[in-house]
């Protein structure tokens, strides 16, 4: 099914959310990689504010290339989730609604996200200069020093995901690989 889903992302959107629909984002996400995870986790180590919100917002795991001139954004392609993964049960345990990103989750995130009722969306791998015209505004909002992999706002329109994990822990990278057996 086709989704069209202005952010933030509430626990109510989540739960209607099935493992393989398609979803297109309008609305702020926000970017971050392994760099911009590892100072978050150390600005709630010590008891800080991290720089937004998390309640009900999405991150999606991506790091720019350079924009061209009169150009928003770079190629904006995902990277691996799964270098997130050590920092992403605390994240969702502390209100984050959906990651974006490619490719498999641990155990400990398929928990979370379950027990969380929360999504992972991924978006197409090697599809960066597409996906990058989905990208109205993008703004440092935090770690500059952390050049590409500074933490951004991201203004979207029409970016488009699918529901990899839903909120009941149904996987499509599983289920997709039992229906492929069974032809």
């Amino acid at each position: 099914m086709d989704r069209e889903i202005t952010t933030p992302i509430t626990k109510e959107i989540r739960r209607e959310l099935k493992a393989g629909d398609v979803v297109y984002l309008t609305g702020t996400i926000y970017v971050a990689r392994d760099a911009a995870h590892k100072k978050m986790e150390e600005t709630l180590n010590k008891g800080e504010s991290l720089p937004f919100d998390l309640t009900d917002q999405i991150i999606y795991y991506m790091g720019p290339s350079p924009a061209r001139p009169g150009k928003v954004i770079g190629s904006a392609g995902p990277t691996t989730a799964s270098r997130m993964d050590k920092y992403t049960p605390r994240l969702l345990d502390l209100g984050l609604g959906a990651m974006v990103g490619k490719g498999k989750r641990s155990p400990e995130v398929l928990a979370a996200i379950k027990r969380n009722e929360n999504v992972y969306l991924a978006a197409i791998g090697g599809a960066g200069a597409l996906l990058s015209k989905s990208i109205k505004e993008a703004t440092v909002i935090a770690y500059d020093e952390l050049g590409a992999e500074a933490l951004r706002k991201l203004e979207v329109e029409h970016f488009p995901t699918i529901v990899v994990v839903d909120t009941l822990g149904n996987n499509l990278y599983e289920s997709a690989i039992k229906e492929y057996q069974k032809s």
